[in-house]
């Protein structure tokens, strides 16, 4: 394990240690850099820089706080505009988007309908015996974005956000001031500088811009710090419950969002109440019993979502999922030991990093990266971990420094345990984002305490050293985290997978609507839309499920919604259309299903399946194919199987082994044994009676690796019967 560390170590290339640096590639990133250039030029002119200290310092309190608000929406509105170009754009915000459709719907939960692998997919856990769908994120930032969705403004969340975090870290960083000891003119400066650090970090402008819950979380945070730091020094013995129930409140909204990221604020806060009312048992009963109190709702409604998902208030939705969609069996954990890491959906990252599992020197390499990548999430520029560490240094004899870097600490060990570093350009350490503002006071309360000639600089210095500071986080913005953000804008040809005011175009206002991704699908459906009134987004496969839930829904119009990267795909142009489309009616009755249509499985055990791209003449390129995790033990996987109605069938199913892997295909009772030879070949059919709707089909491999190509079931007179031979 230490040779693989310092294999990776050699490995890492100048240019990923130090980032992306050149000319802005884009109007923003050279506004950025024209900005940096003129504070750059007002801090080192006095009479510049008093008249921008008396017009951004000594300005009136509401007239700040409009403007660092206005000015923070503004700027995230532009990022939705400039660099998400409309629309959510990584697969998380989708589920996200539609997560909140669900919940602005008035449900938890939404019909599969039939076929169910017209629905269900990626990041959704299907519920078989109610034949419903779910997204698998915790239900607190949708159920906040559904409020949006129902006015038909979902992207307005996101600025809104930013100008509350704003506005939030502004008073933060005031109350952590007064803490310190300074002046109310300094508490006032240091607050102020807070929030114009919060306007100028770009992470933070994708935060509070993509469908992504960090931005929520980071305003839980910040306002879980806010409340329980006295308001003034007079304020600091007294004894008001209400400020700490509200800190109780904000916690629980965290719970209900990222609840691995409560960690923080729980100890944090604890920590303050402790220390503010000492041991006794009866006042420190009374100092936390209202942020008890104040938990409840959050952890309630994470509770409620858990238990409409998956039938147990406990039960994860994102354990489920990953139990059916993924590999080897309990990769997906908040722990460390041998097999963590999913194969599928993570599989490149496991296969580089986790070879030998996850352990302790794995988990320092994970965080590691997350850490390196998080050094210019707060003001663009790495070395401003330095102020952040400073300034917790410096301030150390203070309870809400303590307070502040302690919950930046605990947030770092607290995402340790899981394996995926979950970082990309543009949303940076994405994990270690909801504590941004914390960071942006540390950040001030280093500025405050650096000395100069004198041991207490005045309000003049002060001004210098926050003005050229946020000239130098402009100017990185503009020739360097830019970049990353030109690389999120780029990616996946360069737009967002499915826009409505493409339907709009084509005046397509109703009807069924075919798309082929899963950013597509989960941008697209509306889960309590009917096809004769509004248009009905459903995934396309290519085969006979498409024609069944065609004709399931009454044979609507219908259109085929594609999205594809052209050129280079992370920086080529998206090809957009929408055009009419009807699928094709079975010939003869005979039905043809893609066996990797049914990923997610139904159920799988001593095993994983998913769809891999196969080097032998596939049907549709790709097969579901089913790998043991023991040579000996079986492995099995379910999926379903989709019939118009009560029949006789022969279904033929066309299958692949590696060389002397033996495996099984059985429905309804009958089952045909096969030995794998590496090519794809038909088995014997069974012939079965199967009923309306969806019978259970499963697929065992001993010995090696099996695969599922395509089902093929054909109308046959006569009775059903049992076991059919090799």
């Amino acid at each position: 394990m230490v040779r693989s560390l310092a294999e990776s170590a050699r490995a890492v290339s100048v240019a990923s240690v130090l980032g992306t640096w050149g000319v802005p590639a884009d109007p923003v990133a050279r506004a950025a850099l024209l900005g940096g250039v003129l504070l750059a030029i007002v801090a080192a002119t006095p009479r510049a820089r008093e008249k921008l200290g008396a017009l951004v310092f000594a300005s009136p309190a509401r007239s700040f706080a409009w403007a660092i608000g206005f000015g923070a929406a503004l700027l995230s509105l532009l990022y939705v505009n400039q660099v998400l170009r409309g629309g959510p754009r990584i697969v998380d915000a989708t589920t996200y988007l539609l997560q909140a459709r669900t919940f602005a719907s008035g449900h938890a939960t939404f019909d599969a309908g039939f076929p169910s692998a017209s629905t269900r997919g990626r990041f959704l856990v299907y519920d078989e015996t109610s034949n419903t769908v779910a997204g698998l994120f915790p239900p607190g930032y949708p159920l906040v974005l559904s409020l949006f969705v129902a006015i038909g403004q979902p992207l307005l969340l996101g600025p809104l956000l930013a100008a509350a975090l704003a506005i939030v870290t502004w008073r933060l960083g005031r109350r952590v001031a007064i803490d310190l000891g300074d002046t109310d003119l300094v508490a006032e400066r240091a607050g102020r500088a807070a929030a114009l650090f919060s306007l100028v970090s770009a992470v933070l402008r994708y935060h509070t811009a993509d469908t992504m819950s960090h931005g929520l979380a980071a305003l839980y945070m910040a306002l879980a710090m806010l409340f329980v730091l006295p308001r003034s020094r007079e304020s600091s013995t007294r004894s008001s419950p209400f400020p700490t129930l509200l800190a109780g409140l904000a916690i629980g909204g965290l719970v209900a969002t990222r609840p691995v990221s409560a960690l923080a604020p729980l100890v944090a806060c604890g920590y303050l109440l402790v220390t503010r009312r000492g041991p006794e048992p009866r006042a420190l009963a009374r100092a936390i019993a209202p942020a008890l109190l104040g938990l409840l709702p959050g952890i309630l409604v994470l509770l409620a979502y858990q238990h409409a998902v998956t039938g147990h208030a406990f039960g994860s939705p994102q354990r489920v999922y990953y139990a059916t969609s993924d590999g080897p069996a309990g990769c997906f954990t908040y722990g460390f030991g041998k097999g963590i890491g999913c194969l599928f959906e993570h599989g490149d990252f496991v296969r580089a990093q986790l070879a030998d599992g996850y352990g302790f020197f794995a988990a320092l390499g994970t965080t590691g990266r997350r850490l390196k990548m998080h050094l210019a999430d707060a003001a663009n520029f790495e070395p401003f971990v330095i102020l952040i560490v400073l300034g917790a240094f410096r301030g150390r004899k203070s309870r809400a420094v303590r307070a502040l870097a302690t919950c930046v600490g605990v947030q770092i060990v607290a995402y340790a345990p899981f394996y995926f570093d979950g970082n990309y350009p543009g949303g940076g350490a994405r994990f270690f984002a909801d504590v941004l503002p914390l960071e942006h006071v540390l950040i001030v309360v280093a500025l405050l305490r650096i000395r100069g000639r004198a041991d207490e600089p005045t309000l003049a210095d002060l001004d210098v050293r926050i003005v050229a500071a946020l000239a130098v986080a402009l100017i990185a913005l503009g020739i360097h985290t830019s970049h990353d953000h030109l690389a999120l804008a780029n990616r996946e040809g360069g737009i967002p997978y499915f826009l409505p005011d493409e339907l709009a175009r084509e005046n397509v206002e109703s009807g069924l609507l075919f798309v082929d991704t899963d950013h597509g699908f989960s941008l697209a459906h509306e889960p309590f839309a009917s096809p004769s009134s509004r248009v009905r987004a459903v995934r396309l496969h290519g085969d006979d499920h498409d024609w069944l839930v065609f004709d399931a829904l009454g044979r609507p119009p219908t259109y085929r919604y594609r999205a594809r990267a052209q050129g280079s795909g992370e920086s080529g142009d998206m090809e957009r259309h929408v055009a009419s489309f009807a699928p094709p009616a079975p010939e003869g009755n005979v039905l043809r299903f893609e066996a990797e249509a049914e990923w997610p499985p139904l159920a799988q055990e001593a095993g994983y399946a998913f769809p891999v791209w196969s080097t032998a003449d596939a049907s549709g390129g790709r097969v579901l194919r089913l790998t043991p995790t023991s040579s000996a033990i079986a492995a099995r996987v379910t999926i379903a199987v989709p019939a118009l109605a009560d029949q006789d069938v022969d279904v033929v199913a066309r299958v692949m082994g590696e060389p002397g892997a033996r495996g099984t295909v059985a429905i309804v009772g009958a089952e045909v044994s096969f030995v794998g030879t590496g090519a794809l070949v038909d088995l014997t059919p069974l012939r079965v009676h199967l009923p309306r709707g969806e019978s259970r089909l499963s697929l065992t491999a001993e010995g090696g690796p099996v695969a599922l190509d395509r089902l093929v079931l054909s109308p046959s007179p006569g009775e059903s019967h049992g076991t059919s031979g090799p």
